[in-house]
């Protein structure tokens, strides 16, 4: 009788906490059409929407998506939440899209996260921002098992002076099959390779100014690499996957990739970024200062490399402390400006990038005649084995680097990687259901190291953008965007998006 009396009182308790798994829930249907006139869509109709996106001609989806968020359980020690979002499209990369599918579970304020998921960009504006340099929101999710502090945590016996957050993932991206039918097998591709992400940030300050600071980095590593010269020439480098190569992704002091020869680095392409972000926060307005400087070695992280080597029998040992001292020049630099009173324009956002210095023009190894070590030439967001910082052809950070999906020789490579831009972001909600954004970005382009432009190319990228609540379920947003120039062309386009949400 003990035992059918406790099953009978713990059998409601668990049909409770059944049924409160699916309260909440969140239902978003979206349809969205973008026409252009052109051979590429305009830049701002196609970048840093998490990749549902495509950058030549037209294209269309029909989306539907549920949710049901963490904020549900707000106020309990654990939460839950889940959510599936698919798309069909024409004109994109694929035709049918599994944008997100992720559950994710909470621990008073720690996550879990396994799946896909559309995870934000930190210390910047979404809607106004050109983008982060590392951990941007310009393409696909990759499926991962994602553990994190996402929002920050006072630092106990600090007065709230010292407050950290930060996450680390691990997951397998998914356009192997893309990468295949993009190069038709004749050009560099990848099978299967696996991502790691790490980041940490820490704010120090009172309430009103507050200093956030903190450092993103990824490491794209194992899978199988088909280096294609031509039809006839074909070399697979099957890349560390094992449990060390887990290791050195997640801790880059060692390694050696299947092309290194005597000349060891790290195991994988590892990059990432340094930020910084002063905030200004008073009864009226809100001022935000922020720098993102990306680096892709030891040379632009730390701005020094050794240069001790010694001669002869030594002239791949260090013998010596002397190192080569590297300038602190690639930067996006911004401003952030929120007027809390002004309903017309409240927010204003105004970025520089500068990425051309990369170390330097000169890469040399040491060798046993000349024992001077130079890492110049960093080539951002490519790589010699993994291709580079993309997923399904979009760059996985700042779209002003130009994404693969652009490239009409069924190469994999970011072809323009060292540009100068200024970029104007501006944004007002005049009544309260009509709300804008325009964009404007300038951007003088140079190609990269390795292939340099013949002159310098220009373009200027312009989108205006409007949306407008119907009624409380319904939204619909339309858009105009243009590029001018010769980096990507005289292109012109349209987008309409109707979207309809509901909660229970």
């Amino acid at each position: 009788m003990t035992a059918v009396t406790t099953a009978m009182t713990l059998l409601p308790l668990a049909a409770q906490e059944m049924s409160r798994l699916t309260d909440s829930l969140q239902y978003r249907a979206e349809t969205q059409a973008t026409i252009a006139d052109c051979d590429h869509t305009p830049l701002w109709l196609n970048a840093n929407r998490y990749g549902l996106s495509a950058v030549k001609g037209s294209y269309a989806y029909l989306r539907g998506a549920l949710q049901r968020p963490l904020s549900a359980d707000d106020g309990r020690r654990w939460g839950i939440g889940y959510g599936a979002d698919v798309a069909v499209a024409t004109g994109m990369t694929s035709t049918l899209v599994v944008q997100q599918a992720y559950i994710e579970a909470r621990w008073l304020k720690g996550v879990l996260t396994l799946g896909a998921k559309e995870q934000p960009m930190e210390l910047k504006n979404p809607e106004l921002s050109s983008g982060s340099q590392t951990l941007g929101i310009n393409a696909r999710p990759v499926p991962a098992v994602r553990m994190a502090l996402p929002d920050y945590w006072t630092v106990p016996g600090t007065n709230g002076w010292i407050a950290v957050k930060g996450h680390a993932s691990y997951g397998k991206t998914t356009d192997g099959g893309w990468q295949k039918d993009f190069t038709d097998a004749q050009t560099r591709y990848i099978q299967g390779s696996w991502l790691h992400t790490k980041a940490g940030y820490l704010r120090l300050g009172p309430k009103n100014i507050t200093l956030e600071a903190g450092i993103e980095m990824a490491c794209q590593f194992g899978g199988e690499t088909y280096h294609l010269a031509g039809p006839a020439d074909e070399a697979v480098y099957k890349n560390g996957q094992n449990i060390k190569a887990f290791w050195k992704a997640l801790v880059p002091l060692a390694g050696q990739d299947a092309t290194d020869d005597v000349y060891t680095n790290v195991e994988g392409n590892h990059l990432g970024s340094w930020l910084m972000r002063l905030n200004m926060d008073y009864a009226t307005w809100n001022l935000g200062v922020y720098a993102d400087h990306f680096f892709e070695d030891q040379s632009s992280m730390f701005f020094l490399d050794n240069d001790g080597y010694g001669t002869g029998d030594d002239w791949n040992k260090t013998t010596r402390s002397r190192f080569f001292l590297y300038d602190l020049k690639d930067m996006l630099l911004g401003v952030e400006l929120r007027l809390k009173n002004h309903h017309w324009l409240d927010d204003i956002v105004v970025e520089y990038l500068y990425t051309k210095y990369q170390s330097g023009p000169v890469y040399h190894d040491h060798t046993t005649a000349i024992s001077e070590h130079i890492s110049g030439k960093d080539d951002y967001y490519n790589h010699s084995l993994q291709t580079g910082w993309q997923h399904w052809g979009m760059v996985m950070g700042n779209p002003l680097y130009r994404s693969p999906l652009y490239n009409d020789d069924a190469t994999i490579r970011v072809k323009n990687n060292r540009f100068t831009a200024w970029h104007l972001g501006l944004s007002g909600t005049p009544v309260s259901r009509l709300h804008y954004r325009l964009l404007a970005t300038w951007q003088r382009g140079y190609g990269t190291y390795h292939l340099l432009l013949h002159e310098p190319q220009e373009n200027v990228s312009l989108m205006g953008e409007a949306s407008y609540r119907l009624t409380h379920s319904w939204q619909v947003k339309a858009a105009l965007g243009m590029d001018h120039g010769k980096l990507l062309g005289d292109n012109l386009g349209c987008q309409v998006t109707l979207r309809w949400e509901m909660k229970n």
